[in-house]
């Protein structure tokens, strides 16, 4: 069995223009080296009326527990203007020890380096006791709506039993090894309308103008502190987003008023709590201003916590022998798909460096994929020991 390169492959999975939803072949070309390396692999393509198909991937080497899980993403976000690269962001290349690309990061090299850690494992380990699988997917970037959501639903139905699984994601501010996500915080986006009476702005006791209400509403819910944060959360937080109430009129009052917001939450809080506060507060400033109001929410993920526990200190402990640093625990930044396999299976998130994931000249260090793929290997023969 050959042992792979992470380096070669993380060039090899760059060349994939990968931009959600499209998959340009990366998912295929990943099964095709799993394959190799003995994995039984499975493309899954969900798709619905609303949105694009997409293609991803579950492969399993072995047939029985404990199964360790390695899940990440194949898709990238759009590059941007081609002009302010300093190459084609598809045709990988290597300056000053940082290879760069799009996905150097975010997250193609990160799986590169897992598939070489697995690659050497199974060469000292053939006959381990347990299982190893992937679970990728080319939905992070976008909606997430035909990506690892529905391959969670399809493992349950299957009844595929993980026990614990790494989400691949560039968790690292500055440095590899500054910090393990054991947990994030839920997302819930919302759009208010308010509806006033329209009328000649000299007169405006015929009217009732939906920005005043809109303006006291934004004020209240930004006056309203949710909380105080705990030791493993930041305090939530609100923003609006946008206010947009589209008249050019200098002379008009206007009929409509919108607004949209996001709120990033934390344990103490669900989606439904949140929207009876925010229901709330919206529907009392419009009764007593006497405007109508409709509110919209999309749920971005729940909040959750892998509760610190052998694995993930053993993971805590690697990583500082190999980088000299001691990772931080945290539930800092976005969402990630975590939120999906976390209903299945424990998990902790630990990647490479993000200070350039999503920019221009997108990149990564020689010497951090080399670290990583250790990080990895040493992880799996610590679990199946």
């Amino acid at each position: 069995m050959s042992i792979i390169s992470e380096l070669q492959l993380s060039k090899d999975l760059i060349r994939f223009p990968s931009v959600t939803p499209k998959d340009a072949g990366a998912i295929k070309f990943l099964s095709k080296k799993l394959k190799k390396l003995g994995f039984n692999c499975k493309i899954l393509e969900f798709k619905d009326k609303k949105s694009k198909p997409i293609k991803n991937l579950y492969a399993r080497i072995g047939n029985k527990g404990p199964n360790f899980c390695y899940a990440g993403h194949t898709d990238v976000v759009p590059p941007g203007n081609l002009k302010d690269w300093s190459a084609n962001p598809f045709k990988p290349y290597i300056k000053k020890n940082y290879l760069i690309g799009r996905g150097a990061n975010d997250m193609k090299s990160s799986i590169a380096c897992f598939v070489a850690a697995v690659s050497k494992f199974l060469q000292k380990n053939q006959n381990f006791d347990g299982s190893i699988s992937f679970l990728i997917t080319g939905d992070e970037e976008g909606y997430a709506i035909n990506g690892t959501k529905k391959v969670v639903d399809y493992l349950k139905r299957k009844r595929e039993k993980i026990d614990f699984c790494i989400v691949g994601e560039p968790t690292n501010p500055n440095k590899l090894g500054e910090m393990i996500k054991i947990g994030r915080r839920g997302s819930l986006s919302g759009k208010i309308e308010i509806s006033g009476t329209q009328g000649h702005i000299a007169y405006p006791h015929l009217s009732n103008n939906p920005i005043n209400t809109m303006v006291s509403i934004c004020k209240k819910l930004k006056e309203n502190k949710l909380d105080k944060g705990n030791k493993n959360f930041q305090p939530s937080n609100l923003e609006f987003t946008s206010i947009n109430v589209d008249n050019k009129a200098h002379n008009v009052i206007p009929a409509r008023a919108r607004a949209q917001f996001n709120v990033r939450y934390n344990n103490f809080h669900t989606s439904s709590s949140l929207k009876k506060k925010i229901n709330s507060i919206v529907r009392k400033i419009s009764k007593k201003n006497r405007c109508n109001c409709k509110i919209q929410y999309i749920a971005n993920g729940e909040s959750f916590l892998t509760k610190p526990g052998k694995t993930i200190f053993m993971a805590q402990k690697i990583i500082k022998k190999i980088t000299k640093i001691n990772p931080k625990l945290s539930t800092t930044g976005g969402t990630s798909d975590a939120r999906f396999i976390r209903k299945i299976a424990p998990c902790l998130e630990f990647g490479l460096v993000n200070k350039t994931m999503h920019r221009v000249d997108e990149c990564v260090s020689l010497s951090d994929l080399r670290k990583l793929t250790k990080i990895y290997n040493n992880i799996l023969v610590e679990y199946f020991k």
